[in-house]
Parts: structure tokens; sequence; C-alpha cells
């Protein structure tokens, strides 16, 4: 879908997030008069990070949109380009979803503040220190015949391959088990991953948002982009990370929706 990029006159522009240049932002609200965003990314194009600013939605949203945006655009600073998509964002984005993104960054902010990490290494993305050796070489060197050299296809379309270290999934599950204890002991209550669950934890809302939003952007895209991109693999934007936890006095089955 091309969504064609105009100002009503009597709409009042969003006020900028700060240090925007005055002829900068006149310039991007000229073009936006002339210029659609794109029918498909630019996958050659390399986007702005924008981690760590104070955003109403995910860093990554804006990371996948600048692929779209018109050539000319590519070259302003990232916050003319940041203040262009979130007008574009806000003004297509319903008010529903908004409030719910919001509240749920609330949610996420309260926990975080209180929360203290058991493992705070798992916090950024080490990659040498997370990934099985075979796979950071196949990621590295980024052609579908590495990628098929660490794989196995058990069925069309489905592919397993070893990824990660033990160590790093050792270290992950503790600290699932620490937030849980933590949530036991402060009788914090926690939104589940789905309503099919009662046990587990959504990993974003203790602080791993930015380190899995980092997995997905640069170790799954470049695979996703490769082996499934008539369905959307180059233009990975969003996660859910989740545990669940199965036994006895846990849940007992996996419920599957299709």
């Amino acid at each position: 879908m091309s969504l064609e990029v105009t100002r009503k006159e009597n709409q009042q522009p969003t006020p900028p997030t700060g240090g925007h240049n005055g002829n900068g932002m006149a310039l991007l609200q000229s073009m936006a008069t002339t210029h659609r965003l794109r029918l498909n990314p630019n996958t050659e194009h390399k986007p702005e990070s924008y981690e760590g600013l104070h955003l109403e939605f995910s860093p990554l949203l804006f990371s996948s949109l600048e692929r779209y945006l018109p050539p000319p655009m590519l070259s302003h600073s990232r916050d003319s380009k940041l203040h262009y998509m979130r007008d574009i964002i806000l003004r297509y984005s319903p008010e529903g979803e908004r409030t719910r993104v919001q509240k749920q960054r609330e949610y996420r902010q309260k926990i975080i503040s209180h929360y203290q990490p058991l493992h705070r290494e798992l916090y950024a993305m080490h990659a040498s220190n997370f990934f099985a050796p075979s796979f950071l070489k196949a990621i590295n060197e980024n052609k579908e015949e590495s990628f098929r050299s660490i794989m196995a296809e058990p069925t069309q379309g489905v592919f397993t391959f070893e990824m990660l270290q033990p160590h790093f999934c050792e270290l992950l599950l503790s600290e699932v088990e620490n937030f849980e204890k933590w949530v036991h002991e402060t009788k914090f209550r926690i939104m589940r991953p789905n309503t099919m669950n009662k046990f587990g934890a959504v990993l974003d809302d203790f602080g791993l948002e930015t380190m899995l939003g980092k997995l997905m952007e640069d170790f799954i895209r470049p695979i996703s982009k490769v082996f499934f991109s008539d369905v959307g693999g180059s233009t990975l934007d969003s996660h859910h990370g989740f545990v669940v936890e199965y036994g006895i006095n846990r849940d007992v089955e996996l419920a599957l929706c299709l």
C-alpha cells in the first residue's frame, strides 16, 4: 500500500521533539506535499537507530519506516526524519492503539524502575557470548548458501539450526526465575504472555526489549529477508519475546490458535 504524504491546510503541525533545524523541517514539510512513501522498502539503506529516545512507539518501527522514505529525505538529520515519520504514524494510527501503547510503556517503566536484574549482561547485545560460532559465521557472511550450510529443513519452509549458546539460555532462565521471585515477593500484578497461559513472563516487560530488538533486527531479519521475503521477512519491526512454564501445578497443555 502506498500512502500519500500530504498535509491539510487546517491541520496543525506536530510539535518537534527537540533539536530540529527550522529550515530543515520546512524543507521536509515541503517535500511531504510532493513525495510519497516508497511502495517497497529500500533494503540497501541502513536506517538510523532510534534507541534511547523517549518515543510513543517502538524504536524499531521508526527504523523500519525509514526504509520507506523518499530518497531525498534520507540525507536529512535523524531528528528531522523522526519528526516527519512520527507525524505520519500519529495520523494513521488509531487513537485506541496509541492509548494502548502508552499504557504498556507506563506499565513497563514501573517494573523496570523497581526490579533489580540478576544478570545485567543479558540486557545489552553481546553476540559472541550469546550465539553459537557457526550461527555468527553465517550471519557475518550474510549469504543464502551460508545460512543453508547451518540449517536443516525437515519440511518445506521450516528451518532448524543451532543458534544460542547453552550458557546464555541458562542465564536467561535464571533471570526469569529471579523476576518471578520478585513478582511473588512484591505481589506485583504482571501481565502474562497471552490469555492461554497463567505462568510465564514477557521478557520486554522487565527490560529486555532493547536486546531482543537488536536480536531481531541484526540476527533474525537477515535470515527472514532471504527465506521469507514474500511475506514481509525483510521488514520485521516488532517482536513479542516471552517464556511460558509447563508442569505439575503449572500450565499443562499448549493451546494452538490458527
